[in-house]
């Protein structure tokens, strides 16, 4: 999958480094060829929470049936 900057992506996998677990959001921000990406995760009130570099196997596309949900950072 080629991803653009704008492109709401979803973790694939959990980086408890970052406060992150699979499932959340986040907005590509830079793209790096071949398959890196920079992506930024904000809380629903828009605070970044984490700004990741990471491989494009780390993360999908937004489908359809996916369902947003809302959990505490802290």
């Amino acid at each position: 999958m080629r991803y653009k900057v704008f492109d709401t992506v979803v973790l694939d996998r959990d980086l408890p480094q970052h406060g992150l677990r699979s499932g959340d959001l986040g907005a590509v921000v830079q793209v790096y060829e071949p398959d890196g990406l920079e992506v930024e995760f904000a809380t629903a009130s828009g605070k970044t929470q984490a700004l990741a570099t990471l491989n494009v196997r780390d993360v999908r596309p937004v489908q359809h049936t996916d369902l947003i949900a809302v959990r505490s950072v802290a």
